[in-house]
């Protein structure tokens, strides 16, 4: 749920963040898979786009994906009623904002609580609240800044070495990744640090059926630290890749265990290799898949302010975080509890299979 915050960095030293059914999200005409979410879990108006009996407004922000959430307090205590109409907008578009929120930690984890289980991660980001193992902060430079010989910067051209590789989902290597994150901006700088987030289903939704059937019943490895390129000599952080690896074999196609919708599981940043395929063949497709991913039809940006909160399904979205905010001077820190999630399933009812570094509910 490595984050929006900025950093990956926090999924790649060491600690990173589910389904089922099996029914398609999309005909092969090629309709969207959000629209048959609406329709098969029963959001109602709120969730599609208006203001419900309760005063909860929920105004779509693109048209696959995003949406903000305006009538909720989430630091009060909300009622069944609100929090199912929060779920089901979540549900219908995978990433809801909301703005002028009051969290604090405490307020924060008891706002996790009513939507799942928060994960306590072993390992967190050094500036992390003790008291609170649920919650990880991020202040961006302050997490690699100094640490295996390189600063912040070193460490993304390493990291993000092609324009595809900062796009993940939290802890996809992990067997049972994150079924949600919600991240709550507490300093923003003035301007710069947007998130961008992708809707996994609807890019599913839009392949051609052809397309559709083939990857359907593909499975690929997914590891921590896919396509770091080492300093020259000695590396530090390349041995800590080693000392702590994490690698599962998950479905290219996962189906998501609450709205049925059929997703398409890649990412920039974890995935190594299509089962069964020679590398050639395996990374022509991966490339085709990427991009078909984050097409800008199949994203939403999201612009920071404090108090501000985003909320996303993990199991159904990658997002991308920002690049242009670390040479402005500003600080950006962020908090975010993850919602424990489910071993993946794909169409063929074939869950995930761990290969190293990590158990269903362990973290």
């Amino acid at each position: 749920m490595a984050t929006d915050t900025g950093k990956e960095a926090s999924t790649d030293t060491g600690k990173e963040a589910s389904t089922d059914t099996g029914k398609e999200a999309s005909t092969d005409t090629g309709k969207e898979a959000s629209t048959d979410t609406r329709t098969r879990t029963g959001t109602g108006t709120a969730a599609a786009g208006g203001r419900s009996a309760g005063g909860i407004e929920v105004r779509p922000a693109a048209g696959h994906i995003g949406a903000e959430i305006d009538g909720v307090d989430l630091a009060g205590d909300l009622d069944e009623t609100a929090v199912a109409a929060v779920r089901a907008a979540v549900l219908r578009w995978k990433v809801v904002f909301f703005r002028g929120q009051r969290l604090d930690h405490a307020r924060h984890v008891a706002l996790a609580r009513r939507f799942g289980e928060p994960v306590v991660l072993a390992r967190r980001g050094g500036a992390s609240p003790p008291g609170f193992p649920e919650v990880e902060t991020t202040a961006d430079r302050l997490e690699l800044g100094g640490r295996f010989g390189m600063d912040h910067e070193e460490w993304l051209r390493r990291r993000r070495h092609t324009l595809l590789r900062g796009w993940h989902c939290d802890h996809g290597a992990r067997v049972d990744p994150p079924a949600a994150t919600i991240l709550r901006a507490e300093t923003v700088p003035p301007y710069g640090g947007d998130t961008t987030w992708s809707n996994l289903a609807a890019a599913y939704a839009g392949l051609s059926a052809p397309v559709r059937a083939f990857v359907d019943g593909l499975r690929a490895e997914h590891r921590l630290g896919v396509g770091y390129r080492p300093r020259p000599g000695d590396d530090a952080y390349a041995r800590h890749l080693m000392d702590h690896q994490v690698a599962t074999v998950h479905p290219l196609v996962r189906v998501h265990p609450e709205t049925g919708e059929r997703v398409l599981f890649v990412n920039g940043y974890y995935v190594e290799q299509i089962e069964g395929l020679s590398r050639p063949e395996s990374a022509a497709i991966l490339q085709m898949l990427l991009e078909q991913a984050v097409r800008p039809e199949y994203t939403v940006r999201f612009r920071w302010e404090p108090g501000s909160v985003a909320f996303w399904d993990n199991r159904a979205t990658i997002h991308l975080a920002p690049g242009d905010h670390t040479g402005l001077g500003h600080p950006r820190i962020m908090h975010r509890v993850m919602l424990h999630g489910e071993v993946p399933l794909g169409v063929d009812g074939r869950p995930s299979e761990p290969l190293t570094g990590s158990e269903p509910g362990r973290w």
